[in-house]
C-alpha cells in the first residue's frame, strides 16, 4: 500500500508539474523528486521482501494493510509539510515580502 500511495501522489504532482512546468513557481518539481524517490525506495523494499518471503508476500494480513496505508499517507503528508514549509521559506509570491 506504501507503494500504491506514493506512486498516486507522484503521479498527480508529475501532472501539476507538466501543466506548469514553464514557470514552475510553486515547485511542484521537488514534490515529483520526493515522491517518485519514496516510489522507488519502496519497490526495491517490494523486491526485497518478495525474495524473502515468496508468495507469501501476496497474502498479507488486514493489519499488515492497515499499517502499510498509514505509511503510506503519513509519507505522502511529510513531503507536503517540507514542500509547504519550502514554498514559505522561497516566497514566490513575494507576500511576507509585502508584509513585512
Amino acid at each position: 500500500m506504501t507503494l500504491l500511495i506514493t506512486v498516486v501522489a507522484a503521479v498527480v504532482c508529475t501532472v501539476l508539474w507538466y501543466r506548469n512546468a514553464p514557470h514552475d513557481k510553486f515547485r511542484f518539481s521537488d514534490l515529483c523528486f520526493m515522491y517518485w524517490g519514496a516510489s522507488l525506495m519502496w519497490l526495491v523494499d517490494a523486491v526485497a521482501e518478495y525474495f524473502g518471503m515468496g508468495m507469501e508476500f501476496f497474502r498479507p494480513s488486514f493489519r499488515d494493510m492497515l499499517n502499510d496505508t498509514f505509511l503510506g499517507i503519513s509519507a505522502v503528508a511529510l513531503g507536503l509539510v517540507v514542500w509547504i514549509f519550502r514554498l514559505l521559506v522561497t516566497d514566490p509570491k513575494h507576500i511576507f515580502k509585502k508584509e513585512l
